[in-house]
């Protein structure tokens, strides 16, 4: 009976990290200083300037490449679900080759099945958001081809399609994210298979290297607001 509550355990501490993380950076003042936040700034700033060129053609297979990209992922959730149902099919295979190993990890048949049925609910939750943000991509790219021409500019219609067009997109970047989130923290849940001591340990480690990627990376220091435009770096700052 201990060793369930020990997963149970684990497993509870699965689902609450992944939640305060996502709470966290999407719903607080702290995560307004995340990178996916300073991206979303620049959202913007592309619509904006999409008002001061007639030709658009860049801007549009940019969007290509988000859309392609987003397609991919989409793809990939597909086949890792594939592969979760592989192991649920598999029951008694894994069970009998881990029964084999020097360290007694085989669990109960129910047990396996449990936690096969959760890395199924990952993989649909992360196919359902790349879905979702591709279609969100694609009509933001209908409303860069409604955007008015640069004559029109000043106008507050042109405000108008700026704001609604920056949302959309700011949407369908969250859903993206969250749909890698649901990637990042499918490899923590991997360590459940092991053990759930494993659980604890490989959990942990997903919400240390995601924090970093949002608040501590190099990437996250390039868009800092501050940071100096003219190439210089840290010599430029002490010259100051």
């Amino acid at each position: 009976m201990s060793r369930h509550w020990v997963d149970i355990t684990a497993v509870g501490f699965f689902i609450i990290e992944w939640l305060v993380y996502a709470m966290t950076l999407e719903h607080s003042a702290y995560g307004r200083n995340s990178l996916s936040a300073r991206m979303n700034d620049y959202r913007e700033v592309w619509v904006r300037r999409l008002l001061d060129r007639d030709a658009r053609m860049v801007d549009m297979q940019i969007m290509a490449s988000l859309q392609n990209g987003t397609a991919f992922f989409a793809s990939t959730s597909l086949f890792a679900l594939g592969g979760a149902l592989a192991l649920l099919h598999a029951t008694n295979d894994a069970i009998t080759i881990l029964g084999k190993l020097p360290i007694d990890l085989s669990p109960s048949p129910a047990l396996w099945e449990l936690k096969c049925v959760g890395l199924v609910l990952i993989c649909v939750y992360a196919f359902f958001k790349f879905a979702w943000a591709y279609r969100l991509f694609n009509y933001v790219a209908i409303l860069f081809g409604g955007m008015p021409p640069v004559s029109q500019r000043d106008t507050p219609e042109a405000e108008a399609h700026v704001i609604r067009t920056s949302r959309l997109f700011e949407s369908a970047g969250r859903h993206f994210n969250r749909g890698q989130r649901a990637f990042f923290f499918a490899l923590g849940y991997l360590g459940w298979f092991i053990s759930p001591w494993v659980l604890f340990v490989s959990t942990a480690a997903v919400v240390i290297v995601t924090w970093r990627r949002q608040f501590a990376s190099s990437a996250w220091a390039a868009m800092a607001p501050d940071v100096v435009a003219a190439g210089g770096g840290e010599e430029t700052k002490r010259g100051h």
